[in-house]
């Protein structure tokens, strides 16, 4: 690992831990990775696990979350009909594309990823507005995908469900 390497991982590292988010480092990969972290992000009960990455050889960090359906929602789907079925993961699909993340859907096997990614800079600071917007972003992804995926498979609870209740704020100092 080069000494910016070293710099930006020990600046990311910090920026985790100051919010309290952060949670275990993800082994160095000789081949993949520079360096990694597991966060959960917002903190708290609610929050969502995530990662952020350098991989090796490039100059860019990676936020991705991933999100496996529960057997719950997957049985909620399949009783739907494949062509309602099809339907939700066009609209995951629209909505990864409007909200301009990378993504990959595997159908199959119910699950689906989010990644976002910011080039560093040649001084090699990453502002922490940037790293954050970054989170923020797959995350919206993410909560906004789980709140699609209850009203495809509950449409007819959709009122009863308490998002919106005195817990279901997303702030990060809450």
């Amino acid at each position: 690992m080069t000494s910016e390497d070293s710099d930006i991982k020990k600046q990311i590292r910090e920026y985790l831990i100051d919010e309290g988010i952060l949670r275990t480092p993800i082994p160095d990969s000789e081949d993949k990775i520079e360096f990694g972290f597991r966060f959960v992000f917002p903190p708290g009960p609610k929050g969502h696990l995530m990662v952020v990455f350098k991989p090796k050889n490039k100059d860019l960090i990676i936020i991705n979350a991933g999100t496996q359906i529960s057997p719950h929602h997957v049985e909620a789907l399949n009783s739907l009909g494949q062509e309602k079925k099809l339907k939700f993961f066009m609209e995951l699909r629209k909505l990864f594309l409007l909200r301009d993340v990378f993504f990959r859907i595997d159908i199959q096997n119910h699950r689906y990823e989010i990644s976002d990614q910011f080039f560093l800079k040649p001084d090699y600071k990453i502002p922490k507005d940037k790293l954050f917007s970054s989170i923020r972003k797959v995350f919206n992804c993410t909560a906004y995908s789980n709140i699609l995926l209850n009203e495809f498979c509950h449409p007819d609870e959709v009122g009863k469900f308490k998002d919106f209740d005195s817990e279901s704020d997303f702030s990060l100092y809450s």
